[in-house]
């Protein structure tokens, strides 16, 4: 049976009561701490109170990390391919020599 838990985050100055498993507890406290990190950054470089504009400007920016690492993923990916299809070339035209 899963452990749960009922943590308290607090994220742009509201507490979320959330009922999650053990497993997820870290990884959830870390993002909230990663977000109050952001809005921080973002009220000190720019003129905004609003915190809805604050929030949306943090999530533009996660989307754009993990959309980012899914381009980097996919570059690397064909570029190992490639890789390994000149390396199966060079292997079978040395086997057939």
């Amino acid at each position: 049976m899963d452990n749960k838990l009922k943590i308290k985050l607090s994220i742009a100055d509201r507490v979320y009561p959330l009922t999650i498993s053990a497993g997820q507890e870290e990884g959830l406290r870390k993002a909230a701490k990663k977000i109050e990190a952001m809005i921080k950054q973002f009220e000190q470089s720019y003129a905004v109170r609003d915190k809805q504009d604050v929030l949306a400007m943090c999530a533009l920016q996660f989307a754009a990390q993990v959309e980012q690492k899914t381009i980097d993923k996919d570059t690397n990916q064909t570029a190992l391919e490639e890789k390994l299809k000149a390396l199966d070339d060079l292997l079978k035209a040395q086997l057939s020599s």
